[in-house]
């Protein structure tokens, strides 16, 4: 069973070439009964595998989500989940010991227990042949989840576009990420928001210019400036098509896209929407 875990919340965002030394010590931590692995993933981020019989992902989180607080100890959901908690607080318990001395981060944070989810692959869903490109790894990894094929990039947008300009033939769907305005949301800094915004601006023409029949611009989640942290609040969705109505609206922002003709909408409405834009749904409705 694969159990994926965060370091995050570590006293800054530390460098990747700080955290995978790190990582490295991490992966020889050996405890019975249950095969340990950890991968670098960037920055303050990781991957923790266990491997063995019997584990379960119905276990709390050791972020306590206040900056200076102790990590909280894991606790089983259910009685089932008993062991697999004990096995992860002995994991903290040992990287802990490893960390003690590291100037950068001498602790770290786990959260997001899960299983691989048995999703159906897009393609089969949607009909479609679908490529992702991103610079982070961690959106790499969902998209091989949804079942896309993940073409190596650089490490910035502007790399990002260029690997969509030489893939542009070769695939009819493309999910491409960026992901600066969330680091600067959780920092709270509005004013880097902002940059990473207008710095994104320039880019919205050069995928125009390849004539996508449907090109939507979203987030998964808000993170604003004001809260330093993720939140509930919808987020902006733009759709632009030759199928298209409405009138449009003059900025991309909240209040804005809330006035649209799309108005609000649950997330799952988002590719019927881009299929029925881009012809490809034989029919609309029942």
């Amino acid at each position: 069973m694969a159990m994926v875990f965060w370091l995050t919340a570590v006293p800054g965002r530390i460098a990747t070439e700080f955290s995978a030394p790190i990582c490295e010590r991490l992966d020889r931590i050996e405890i019975p009964g249950v095969q340990v692995d950890v991968f670098s993933v960037q920055d303050y981020r990781f991957v923790l595998r266990l491997r063995g019989e019997g584990l379960s992902e119905l276990v709390t989180e050791t972020d306590p989500q206040v900056t200076g607080a102790k990590a909280l100890e894991v606790k089983a959901l259910k009685p089932e989940a008993q062991r697999t908690a004990n096995l992860v607080n002995e994991f903290v318990k040992q990287a802990a010991q490893l960390m003690s001395e590291e100037e950068k981060a001498n602790m770290l944070l786990l959260r997001g227990f899960a299983q691989m989810p048995n999703l159906p692959p897009m393609g089969e869903v949607y009909r479609l042949d679908p490529a992702a490109i991103a610079a982070y790894p961690m959106y790499r990894g969902l998209a091989t989840v949804a079942g896309m094929n993940v073409i190596a990039t650089g490490k910035n947008f502007a790399a990002e576009m260029d690997t969509l300009r030489a893939n542009w033939d070769n695939h009819d769907f493309f999910f491409i990420h960026y992901k600066p305005t969330d680091a600067a949301g959780e920092d709270g800094d509005f004013d880097a928001k902002v940059r990473c915004l207008e710095e994104l601006d320039p880019f919205i023409p050069d995928i125009l210019e390849l004539e996508p029949d449907v090109l939507m611009v979203a987030g998964d989640h808000a993170t604003p400036a004001v809260m330093a942290a993720h939140s509930w609040h919808p987020v902006p969705f733009m759709l632009h098509s030759k199928m298209t109505t409405g009138q449009g609206v003059p900025t991309f922002d909240e209040q804005a896209c809330a006035l649209g003709a799309i108005g609000r909408i649950p997330a799952t409405s988002v590719m019927v929407l881009g299929l029925s834009h881009a012809g490809k749904m034989n029919k609309f409705g029942p």
